[in-house]
C-alpha cells in the first residue's frame, strides 16, 4: 500500500521522519531519511534482533552523522544501502522500502521483502 511519507523539502541533509504503513495485512513502522540530498526508506527493525532501531524518538543517526545506528545493541548501517558495516548483522541490508516523487510528496511502497522476525 502506498504511503505518503514525507513531502519535497521538508527534511534535510542528516534528518528522519518516522511513518507507519500497512503491507501484506501487516502494520508496519519506517523511516525515511535524507543523506547528501538525497532520500531514502526502510522498515524500522533491526536485522540481527528484531526491535526498532531508534531509542529516543526518531533518532537513527549516529552522533557523528555517518551511519544509521541501532541503539540495541550498536549495529552500523550505510544511510544510502542500508548495508550492515559493524555489528552482529555485518553483510545484512535493512528492508528498503521503495520511493517515488509524485508532485510535492514523497511516496513509500512495500519493500521487495518484509521482516521474517
Amino acid at each position: 500500500m502506498t504511503v505518503t511519507v514525507a513531502h519535497v523539502g521538508e527534511l534535510h541533509p542528516g534528518e528522519t521522519k518516522k511513518f507507519v504503513f500497512q503491507c501484506n495485512g501487516l502494520e508496519l513502522e519506517g523511516f525515511v531519511l535524507n543523506w547528501a540530498g538525497q532520500h531514502h526508506a526502510y522498515v524500522n527493525r533491526c536485522r540481527h534482533v528484531p526491535m526498532s532501531l531508534d531509542w529516543v524518538e526518531n533518532q537513527f543517526f549516529t552522533e557523528d552523522g555517518r551511519f544509521v545506528q541501532c541503539a540495541t545493541h550498536g549495529a552500523y548501517y550505510l544511510p544510502d544501502t542500508g548495508e550492515c558495516v559493524a555489528g552482529p548483522p555485518c553483510g545484512r541490508r535493512l528492508h528498503r522500502i521503495p520511493l517515488r516523487v509524485e508532485g510535492d510528496r514523497i511516496l513509500g511502497d512495500c519493500p521487495a521483502s518484509l521482516p521474517d522476525d
